[in-house]
């Protein structure tokens, strides 16, 4: 999320050292969502202190067929540097949706967004990742 390793080990140790602090004065964490909030926002408060691209605007196209053959074409962590230079709150929406580990209720609270709000990053996301999927693994025949 931060796209630097050393920033988001800095974010995780500081959520994990606030859960320590608040369970010694009996205020645990909530819920296990707590943690995800957190952490996130700690990782936004220190990418902000970096250098950010500029905005603009990506191709977009429709989701091919053949889409999830050229992602098994991708090198392991390619996916990963490609949602870390999304702009935010679309970074967060496509992480957890490609985590593929929380709900839909647990994604809108975690992002602090309504449904139609997630489902539009989510599938601005995906379109302009099947673009970008296209320039780098193009399928023969298409």
């Amino acid at each position: 999320m931060t796209g630097d390793a050393g920033k988001a080990q800095e974010a995780f140790q500081n959520t994990v050292r606030e859960a320590a602090s608040r369970s010694t004065q009996d205020e645990p964490p909530p819920d296990r969502l707590w943690f995800f909030r957190d952490a996130r926002w700690r990782c936004l408060a220190l990418s902000e202190q970096g250098i950010q691209a500029e905005p603009g605007t990506l191709e977009e196209t429709e989701i091919s067929p053949m889409a999830p053959v050229q992602i098994e074409r991708l090198a392991s962590d390619q996916l990963a540097v490609w949602i870390s230079a999304a702009p935010e709150p679309q970074r967060s929406a496509l992480a957890l949706f490609y985590l593929d580990e929380f709900s839909l209720r647990e994604m809108l609270v975690l992002l602090a967004l309504k449904a139609g709000e997630l489902s539009e990053l989510i599938s601005v996301g995906r379109r302009q990742f099947q673009a970008w999927l296209d320039a780098t693994t193009p399928v023969e025949g298409q």
